[in-house]
């Protein structure tokens, strides 16, 4: 249980930059101790990729210049008081380190206070409670990434459960386990295809999440290739929109879709796949109609049916309704029926 914090004006001197933060940590590693406000503010993925024409760069700018404008922040930062009296900032690193960067380069203002919420003596684990609330399912979310590679350096590197994890951030243990997945697998297999010189694209993590779902990563090795076959593809755009991940083990199992996309992509190669046939009656039935009468089917599913999908998991049967699942979740959450 994470203690209720006072709100104060805290002296911005008094405040130290929490350098236990794994992020923080490995930019204090690369530039030494003095990293810039904007360095920290990359460092802890604050930028929200969901808006691919707006860079982290520029997202940090706007940050910078609406404190600015505004003569400080609105949302108090958190402050652990250590039993010896020093105060360390568990959430609003960039925010404390830019009044900071304002004293020292004379901006106009006053920047010697900022608000804060402060909390005496909270534990490790409070700590990750309070970033994971706030980043994860909070007011200021981290792009996906950045969410999983926090998810995966608790996992991997302070060992929690992940039954402890999914009670700090809600969801389900298998979306987490997913997540901590797809970021190993994009660190293992995507930032050595880039290079030294590559750029590391974020926001083709998403991509790298489709992979964990059943029956990719086996039809990829079915058919002879592997993970660094799969990141190259990501790399060079074959697979675009990301979400044609999911059409993978159709294409790779037709000799000539697979020609296709190895040349030219998954949008062509998709394109040369059979369509079902879907008769008049099923296209004019309404959404309903449709839910009811797959309920049905699947309630009077044979046994041999079942485990006939069940062991061919790249198969066109299984695959189809993973998809199906995706679009009725989506939609199910747009409608406000499931969160």
């Amino acid at each position: 249980m994470v203690s209720v914090g006072t709100h104060e004006s805290v002296l911005v001197d008094d405040i130290e930059l929490d350098r236990s933060n794994p992020r923080i940590r490995k930019f204090l590693e690369m530039y030494g101790n003095a990293p810039t406000p904007e360095q920290i503010y990359l460092a802890l993925g604050a930028g929200n990729d969901d808006d691919s024409s707006t860079s982290s760069s520029t997202t940090y700018e706007k940050l910078k210049q609406s404190i600015i404008s505004n003569g400080g922040v609105i949302q108090p930062v958190i402050l652990n008081r250590r039993n010896d009296g020093t105060l360390v900032c568990v959430d609003g690193n960039t925010r404390v380190a830019l009044y900071k960067h304002f004293q020292e380069t004379n901006v106009r203002g006053d920047w010697s206070r900022i608000p804060a919420s402060v909390h005496a003596e909270i534990d490790e684990a409070s700590v990750h409670a309070i970033r994971l609330q706030v980043h994860l399912v909070g007011p200021r979310p981290w792009d996906p990434y950045s969410k999983a590679k926090y998810l995966y350096e608790l996992r991997t590197q302070e060992h929690l459960p992940f039954a402890t994890i999914v009670d700090y951030c809600g969801g389900r243990q298998s979306e987490v386990v997913e997540s901590i997945n797809a970021y190993s697998d994009m660190e293992q297999h995507y930032r050595p295809v880039l290079g030294d010189d590559g750029a590391f694209d974020t926001t083709r993590f998403s991509g790298f999440v489709e992979l964990q779902k059943p029956g990719i990563k086996q039809a990829i090795s079915a058919t002879g290739f592997d993970l660094s076959d799969f990141a190259k593809w990501i790399h060079e755009g074959k697979v675009y929109p990301l979400q044609k991940v999911r059409v993978l083990p159709r294409i790779l199992r037709n000799h000539r879709a697979r020609e296709i996309f190895l040349k030219h992509g998954a949008r062509k190669a998709e394109a040369v796949l059979e369509r079902p046939d879907i008769n008049r009656t099923l296209q004019d039935a309404e959404l309903g109609q449709l839910a009811q009468a797959l309920i049905a089917r699947i309630a009077s599913l044979p046994f041999r049916e079942h485990e006939r999908i069940r062991n061919d998991l790249g198969g066109d049967t299984a695959q189809t309704l993973i998809e199906a699942q995706t679009e009725l979740t989506n939609l199910t959450k747009s409608l406000g029926l499931t969160t």
